[in-house]
């Protein structure tokens, strides 16, 4: 496969994912952030999942759902810590850029890098983590100042719309019969439990119960 193809399915990647920018910036600043903090987000937390997740427990709680809210974000950004592990040994020696290489290590480069063979691998994984650093980050701004001009966010929806492009980012992910045991028991432990705890904390008892079933031992097939 030539090169070329690469950077062309590394940059419509990239603009792919990149409008999911806008919605973000968006509902970060409906929630309560202003546009730079918006900003700061996408560019050092960078994991789109982990900050929909955020804004998220954020927009619903204030400042008292901070923990929530960051535990939330920190529990759905552990699996670009697997995805670090499997690009190290296909980079080889990293030497300085080993950082950048841990910050652009997220679902998109490492799809379109264990899709490629040879030397392509690596590019893939560059070239797709740059292109959709770079337009995340631009069209994060993008919908940050929308939001910033639309007043509030309730009449056009806004607050329910983090979960839902939450949902939209999880959903295709949701495979095998244990996937979709996982997310209709978490689902259900959160709507039963928010009307009894504190806000923020259904989001935590949810993961909990993901974690007790990937615990639990497969039955054998028969």
């Amino acid at each position: 496969m030539r090169t070329s193809n690469v950077h062309t399915l590394s940059l419509s990647v990239g603009i792919a994912t990149g409008l999911y920018g806008i919605s973000f910036g968006a509902l970060a600043v409906a929630s309560g952030l202003d546009i730079w903090q918006t900003c700061f987000l996408s560019l050092f937390m960078f994991s789109g999942g982990s900050q929909f997740a955020f804004i998220g427990v954020l927009g619903s709680g204030g400042l008292l759902s901070l923990p929530a809210a960051v535990l939330s974000a920190w529990l759905l950004g552990v699996r670009n810590g697997f995805y670090a592990v499997n690009m190290s040994a296909l980079l080889g020696s990293l030497g300085l850029k080993r950082p950048i290489a841990a910050q652009l290590a997220i679902d998109e480069s490492a799809a379109v890098a264990l899709s490629r063979e040879g030397d392509e691998k690596s590019k893939g994984f560059w070239l797709t983590g740059s292109y959709v650093f770079i337009f995340w980050n631009l069209l994060t701004l993008v919908g940050a100042l929308l939001g910033s001009s639309i007043g509030d966010p309730k009449v056009w929806g806004l607050d329910a719309a983090a979960a839902a492009a939450f949902v939209a980012l999880v959903w295709p992910r949701l495979r095998g019969s244990r996937m979709r045991l996982t997310g209709f028991l978490s689902v259900l432990v959160a709507i039963v439990s928010s009307p009894y705890v504190p806000i923020g904390v259904p989001i935590l008892l949810a993961g909990a119960v993901a974690v007790l079933v990937w615990l639990l031992p497969e039955r054998a097939k028969a």
